[in-house]
This record gives C-alpha cells, sequence and structure tokens, in this order.
C-alpha cells in the first residue's frame, strides 16, 4: 500500500510539471502570436506603399521578412493547438498595475493592423481617476490582447472598436465593442470552450487555434474576475470583463 500512495504522489507531480510546461507554452505563444502579426501588417504596410515607395531591392527583402513572419505565426499557432492543458498550475504574480495604461499599451501594438484593416480602435477613457489594480501584468494583457484581436478580427472594413474602462464598487470594468459579424444564438453556450470556433468566425477568418477566449476566461476567474458578453442583433458583440481591484489571494 505504501509502494501505490508513493506512485499516486509521483504521479500527481509528474501530472503538475506537465501542467505548468504546457501552460506557459500557450501563454507565451499568445503573446509571440500578437507580436508577429503586429509585425506583419507593418510590413504588409511597407509592401502596399502605403509608408513610401521602395526600392526594388528593399521590396524584395520587406516580402521575404513579410513572409516569414506569416510562417512563424503559422508555427505559434500550432503550439497553441498542442498545448491544450487547463490552467490549473499557473502562478500569479500580483502586483499593483495602471489597467489604463495596459489598455493604451494593447491599442498601440495594434496600430498597423487597424491601420491596414481600416479599423478605428476608440477608447473611451474613464471620467474618473482608475485606482492601480492588483493583478498579474502578463496575464491581464494576454487577456487584453485577445478581445481586442478578437474585435479587430471579426470586424467589417471601416469599423469601429469602442474599449471602455470604469469603476464600480471596488471593481474595474472593461468592455470590448466591435460592431462586426457578431456571434449566432446556436453558437453562445460554446464560446468559452476550448478549440470552438463558430462557422461565421471560421468563414471570416480561417487561421485560428478556438484556444483564445478559453485561455482569457481562465486568466480572468484566476483572478477572482467574470467575463461575458452581449449580442444585440445586427449590432455586433460587446465581451465585458470584471475584476476586482484589490485582489490579495495568489491563485495556483
Amino acid at each position: 500500500m505504501e509502494e501505490i500512495e508513493k506512485l499516486k504522489c509521483e504521479n500527481e507531480k509528474l501530472k503538475k510539471i506537465i501542467e505548468v510546461k504546457s501552460d506557459l507554452i500557450s501563454i507565451s505563444a499568445h503573446q509571440l502570436r500578437t507580436s508577429l502579426s503586429a509585425l506583419k501588417w507593418i510590413f504588409k504596410m511597407f509592401i502596399d506603399g502605403d509608408l513610401g515607395k521602395l526600392t526594388n531591392e528593399q521590396n524584395n527583402f520587406i516580402q521575404k521578412a513579410y513572409h516569414s513572419s506569416e510562417k512563424m505565426i503559422s508555427l505559434v499557432n500550432d503550439l497553441l493547438t498542442m498545448s491544450h492543458a487547463e490552467y490549473t498550475s499557473i502562478e500569479l504574480n500580483f502586483k499593483e498595475e495602471d489597467i489604463e495604461f495596459l489598455i493604451e499599451q494593447t491599442i498601440f501594438e495594434f496600430s498597423g493592423e487597424t491601420n491596414k484593416k481600416g479599423v478605428e480602435l476608440i477608447f473611451i477613457k474613464p471620467e474618473h481617476h482608475i485606482p492601480p489594480i492588483r493583478c498579474d501584468k502578463i496575464m491581464v494583457q494576454v487577456v487584453l490582447q485577445n478581445l481586442v484581436e478578437n474585435a479587430i478580427k471579426y470586424s467589417n472594413q471601416d469599423g469601429k472598436v469602442f474599449i471602455s474602462l470604469n469603476a464600480k464598487d471596488e471593481r474595474i470594468e472593461i468592455s470590448v465593442h466591435d460592431n462586426g459579424i457578431g456571434i449566432k444564438e446556436e453558437d453562445r453556450e460554446n464560446m468559452f470552450k476550448k478549440f470552438f470556433r463558430a462557422p461565421n468566425a471560421i468563414e471570416k477568418e480561417n487561421i485560428g487555434s478556438g484556444l483564445g477566449l478559453f485561455i482569457t476566461k481562465n486568466i480572468v476567474e484566476k483572478h477572482g474576475g467574470n467575463i461575458w458578453f452581449e449580442n444585440p442583433e445586427n449590432t455586433g458583440t460587446t465581451f465585458f470583463v470584471s475584476l476586482p481591484i484589490e485582489n490579495k489571494n495568489i491563485i495556483i
């Protein structure tokens, strides 16, 4: 019996190590994909002459860089697909962070993509000062990146994405609204499930892992928060994230 208990204990330790590695791969891959996508769209702006005319030699180099970035994005998507552990074992590093600054930083990261796609990112700043919130900066950035990336991806040409921030009852609420393709009634219950992609989302953008919202929900909940969405007919989609301003518990 003692040997069996020892084996069970070793098995649990091994399982936890595997989960940690898988979690870290997924989070890192998502951040890499965001940065690579931003580079890709900047290269595309050069190729299309949006930033001035290039010489033939310059154009050839930029073309190669653009295609390399596409390959790397594809590789990162494969990493995300392979890494599918539940987010049960990440140790969050809680510190006081300026959430308004994190939102502005996220908007800046997507400036190349929004310019090229003709989508306008609008940050509706709070009327009153928002105090620093206790959170894991990197994880909250992943949440913001995923929601903004989806809003841009599924917006229509010349669309607008509105991001707002408010504080109420010792919590902050972030909303990301787009006027894009929306979410069909039959897909609503599956939106936060692992690997799920709605048919209209695949039709709009065939590249995707179906892990973005799954990861986002897990991170938000590990911060003691909530995430939900509203999808009035023919008006796009609004995702909401509510987080406590003071989060004293480090969740593993």
